[in-house]
């Protein structure tokens, strides 16, 4: 659940507390983030909605319809800034594709071969049983477990 969110309202629902605006400038300043007016701006575009996943290229459009004047340099500046500050998942498909994941809790993801979607997976539907002993000098942060999908053929 995010800070956007009632607990109340179940998962993904996007009814907000209190001034939206005001949720993402507390937000920012929990994870270290100076709140200047870009990045409130953009975080609320990506959090006002609820839990999901979005591209670099899907937040600029949404940030131009909303008349956010921002460019696509500052759009990938400031989901990096989320991500390493922990507000955001980054997700690398392909090794091209990049979705930001806005969820908070622990999960994991389908991704739909030849379509722009991601579906979550809740944890508790994965076992991993067994992970390998990293490393000497590293621990395992956590683990991510995509499963691709295909439409059956009618």
């Amino acid at each position: 659940m995010n800070d956007l969110t009632s607990p109340d309202q179940g998962y993904g629902s996007a009814v907000r507390q209190g001034c939206p605006f005001n949720d993402v400038r507390q937000k920012l300043r929990r994870v270290g983030l100076r709140p200047t007016r870009q990045r409130v701006s953009l975080g609320w575009v990506l959090f006002a909605k609820g839990q999901r996943h979005v591209s670099a290229e899907m937040l600029y459009e949404e940030a131009m319809k909303e008349r956010i004047p921002v460019s696509l340099a500052t759009i990938y500046n400031t989901l990096r800034q989320f991500t390493e500050a922990g507000l955001l998942r980054e997700l690398t498909l392909d090794g091209a594709k990049a979705y930001f994941d806005t969820a908070d809790h622990d999960h994991h993801h389908f991704v739909v071969d030849g379509e722009s979607r991601v579906i979550d997976i809740p944890a508790q539907e994965i076992g991993v049983t067994t992970l390998p002993t990293p490393p000497e000098g590293y621990e395992i942060a956590r683990v991510d477990v995509v499963v691709r999908l295909r439409k059956i053929a009618s």
